[in-house]
């Protein structure tokens, strides 16, 4: 899965006809490190429906700032450029699943 910069990720949302799936993460957090594999699995399941992406914080301060991540994981879903949907915190496969095949 592809970890995106903010430039990457604006160029991403402006040019995009697909939907896209955001996870902020960081790699020192404990719910995130539980999030990454279920979003890993979906991932293929979901290619070509939704584009899905991620977001290292520590990396990219200004773009989580910019985006109001105020704890993390947040998982933030964008549809035609704009946020569609936020979730904050772990997610189950089946609660991501469903997400996921809301946007597709």
């Amino acid at each position: 899965m592809q970890v995106v910069t903010k430039d990457e990720l604006n160029n991403l949302l402006e040019s995009s006809d697909t939907p896209v799936f955001v996870d902020y993460y960081a790699d020192w957090c404990g719910p995130c490190k539980m999030l990454a594999p279920i979003i890993e699995k979906l991932a293929p399941e979901f290619e070509g429906k939704v584009k899905i992406v991620k977001v290292d914080i520590d990396d990219q301060e200004e773009l989580a700032g910019e985006q109001n991540v105020r704890s993390i994981p947040t998982l933030i879903a964008y549809k035609d450029g704009k946020e569609h949907e936020r979730i904050v915190g772990f997610q189950s496969e089946d609660a991501l699943r469903k997400t996921l095949e809301g946007l597709s």
